[in-house]
This record gives C-alpha cells, structure tokens and sequence, in this order.
C-alpha cells in the first residue's frame, strides 16, 4: 500500500482543515497518508524536546513516503513545505502542488512539481494524477 506525505502550511484552522479533506480522499481510495499536525503534532510548545521530536516523526516519515501532496497556498509558498517538497525531489520522490492561487508558484517549487505537469486545482483532480505517478513509479522500479 502506498504511503503519501500530506505537506503544507499548519498556521490556521482552515489550512489544517483543508490538509484534513486532501488526506480524506486519499485515505478513502485506500492510500496511507501522514499528516504533519495528525500524527506529530503542531508546534504549540517551542521546547528542544518538542521540536526535536516533531522533526524526527517528520523525517521518519519523509523518508519512508511514495509520494508527497503539497498544498500551495498564498503569494509565496509556506517554508516548512517548500523544504519538504525540495528534500522529497532531492530523494527522486514525485510531489504533487495543489493551489489554485493566481499568483502562482516559486519556480523551484513549479520545477520540483515535475516542471508544473503535477500541479492540481482541485482536490477532485488529485486521484487521477495518483494513480499515474505512482503506476509509473512503481512500473520503472518493478514493486507496489
């Protein structure tokens, strides 16, 4: 079974909302997701121990990801998601940037998103984009 990273920005109600709804879907087509905020935490407390751990579950699952949705909200694209986006493209693991912000993307973000060919308005539109990267990904390697 797959396993899919949920990246984006944590700050707001709404944006921690949205990530729940992307990972929904996902779940519901039988994908593993992680969720930063779900399965390790908002950074409320700015100890050492808290930040490492947080960083640690981060990575434990950056790591161990087939994939990475990330979602590309406002006029510039959130730090913590940028850096995880550029560490998953460094690894040769596909992401996928979904925004429907008319400002448009950091063109490293763009250019890590498979030079825009997996960029998504929609949440609806994610599945299909899924299915192909990761049939391809798998295909090339020979495993599921």
């Amino acid at each position: 079974m797959s396993y899919i990273y949920i990246a984006g920005p944590l700050f707001n109600m709404h944006e921690r909302w949205y990530l729940e709804r992307i990972a929904e879907v996902l779940e519901g087509a039988g994908y593993r997701t992680f969720l930063p905020h779900r399965e390790a935490g908002v950074l409320d407390e700015l100890t050492l121990a808290e930040r490492g751990r947080v960083f640690d579950t981060d990575m434990k699952a950056l790591d161990a990801c087939d994939l990475c949705v990330a979602l590309l909200t406002g006029a510039d694209q959130d730090a913590g998601t940028s850096a995880e986006i550029g560490y998953l493209s460094a690894q040769g693991i596909p992401c996928i940037g979904i925004t429907d912000d008319v400002r448009g993307l950091n063109n490293m973000i763009w250019g890590f998103c498979n030079r825009g060919q997996n960029i998504v308005k929609r949440i609806d539109e994610l599945l299909p984009l899924v299915e192909t990267i990761l049939n391809r990904r798998y295909a090339e390697s020979g495993k599921r």
